[in-house]
């Protein structure tokens, strides 16, 4: 395309005001109306990820906006991702990779690490898109970081984007929010802002009303819409776990322990909105007992959740839930603990060099610098089911062992390169998998309720529920947005 793509921001008073999902459905809007757009977060903080076609790591955020955009997910959509392995360190990644690891006194020199890189990827996708939808983080207010943001303000005035400023109305002190944010910008970074959006709203219209009256005038900027709170909305989450209770009081009682560095919980949403599942996320402190099955999730920090599963009573609670013949799955950093030992000799996660596994299973795993971050595809097989599955992979570690033989599935990555993957154990009680997305795929996703009720049960593909609520999601951003406003402040962006 020989002219450059229109732009538009998004940015929140807060961090989960909606930034996320109103990209998203924003995206399929557009998308809809036949127009080449793309999502673009130029910094993410996350610990939900997805693998791009390229084979990059990038927010989970940004892989939903690009299936609202109908294109595969890209690097380009999320140069720099920032992923805690402490509460003093985060894991770097730019374009896709692992990059560097900073302790948070050095978090300021992201910028002249990173603000090349996002640069690059923007421009490349206006020279392929028509329309370039962009997320911010968190909030641009945030005083102490304003210096050296790259997220927020700081991307929008370097390439001169107009901005809609998003606020969650759930949260309380609406008002405060927008109009507080608004004054503690710059005279240029107020002037960007070209109109606010109030979210999650509950309740009728009218009892609002007088506040939007009093916030367009006070602001001089116009609501550009009122959403609803829409319930059930089946859409990943950038972040936050969803604790809201279980669609379903079903058959199957599932439970996963809320590691400290708990990552992709996205995985478990087939799960929890399965009319014969009932999930449950268990904060520390609170019992494993009496599920049909436990999960254990992936980690960013994989030898120290497996110390907090020892330290605690989680580690007897699966103990007395395996002899009982409850059935054990591992994902991730979660397979890893199930063998006898995890080795960081060179200190990519934790301080130690080693420690003991879980001891279910014959295997140990070793931490490297170099990341797995692979799209999979292939044939699962265990206690005498057989189908496709499809997935992603991204681990620092590489298992090897005895148990591995027994392996759980067959699969070819995005470099035709074919292995076995995962294990399953001798009795059938325990299986472990790297592969994100087990649960998302209607065979897998069978096979596995299946496997753990004793009785037939019956899903559908995640990925078709996927679509039907981006759509549904758009159609009430189209009810409730002013969308020509919207296409007239895009209009009139930098193109």
């Amino acid at each position: 395309m020989s002219k450059l793509a229109k732009c538009l921001m998004i940015q929140g008073c807060t961090s989960d005001a909606g930034k996320s999902m109103l990209v998203a459905g924003l995206c399929r809007i557009f998308k809809r109306k036949g127009i080449a757009v793309a999502p673009f977060k130029p910094q993410n903080m996350a610990l939900n990820s997805a693998v791009s076609s390229e084979g990059g790591e990038i927010g989970r955020a940004q892989a939903l906006q690009a299936v609202a955009c109908g294109i595969p997910a890209s690097t380009h959509f999320n140069p720099v991702l920032l992923k805690p392995s402490s509460d003093q360190k985060s894991q770097v990644i730019i374009n896709g990779k692992v990059a560097n690891i900073l302790d948070a006194k050095n978090f300021s020199s992201i910028k002249p690490m990173a603000f090349e890189a996002v640069l690059a990827s923007y421009q490349h996708l206006r020279e392929n898109y028509q329309l370039i939808l962009i997320e911010g983080a968190g909030s641009p207010a945030e005083v102490n970081l304003r210096k050296n943001d790259i997220a927020n303000m700081g991307f929008a005035e370097a390439v001169d984007c107009p901005v809609i400023l998003v606020a969650d109305i759930d949260r309380g002190g609406v008002f405060a929010h927008l109009t507080g944010t608004i004054n503690l910008l710059s005279e240029s970074e107020q002037a960007r802002i070209k109109g606010t959006v109030i979210n999650k709203f509950r309740g009728h219209i009218g009892l609002l009303q007088s506040g939007v009256d009093w916030l367009e005038s006070y602001s001089d900027k116009p609501v550009l819409g009122v959403l609803p709170y829409v319930k059930e909305l089946k859409l990943d989450a950038e972040d936050a776990i969803n604790l809201t209770p279980s669609a379903s009081s079903g058959l199957i009682k599932i439970k996963v322990p809320i590691l400290s560095r708990i990552s992709n919980h996205t995985d478990f949403d087939p799960l929890k909105w399965h009319p014969d599942v009932d999930l449950e996320f268990v904060a520390p402190g609170q019992s494993l007992v009496g599920a049909d099955l436990i999960i254990l999730p992936g980690t960013k920090n994989v030898l120290q959740d497996c110390q907090l599963l020892q330290d605690s009573n989680w580690q007897q609670d699966i103990k007395k839930h395996l002899r009982y013949g409850g059935k054990l799955v591992g994902i991730c950093g979660g397979f890893q603990m199930l063998g006898m030992k995890l080795n960081d000799p060179q200190h990519i996660e934790s301080n130690n060099d080693t420690m003991p596994g879980l001891g279910l299973l014959d295997f140990e795993t070793e931490l490297y610098p170099e990341k797995q971050l692979k799209q999979v595809s292939g044939q699962f097989s265990f206690d005498g089911f057989h189908g496709d599955i499809q997935g992603y992979e991204i681990h620092c570690g590489i298992s090897t062992g005895p148990a591995l033989s027994n392996a759980f599935s067959t699969i070819t990555d995005q470099n035709n390169h074919r292995y076995s993957e995962g294990v399953v154990s001798a009795d059938g009680q325990i299986i472990g998998s790297y592969i994100h997305g087990l649960f998302e795929h209607q065979h897998s996703l069978q096979a596995l309720l299946t496997w753990v009720s004793g009785k037939q049960i019956v899903a559908q593909d995640w990925s078709q529920i996927r679509e039907q609520e981006l759509d549904r999601f758009a159609d009430c951003l189209e009810q409730h947005l002013d969308i020509e406003a919207i296409e007239e402040i895009i209009a009139q962006s930098n193109g």
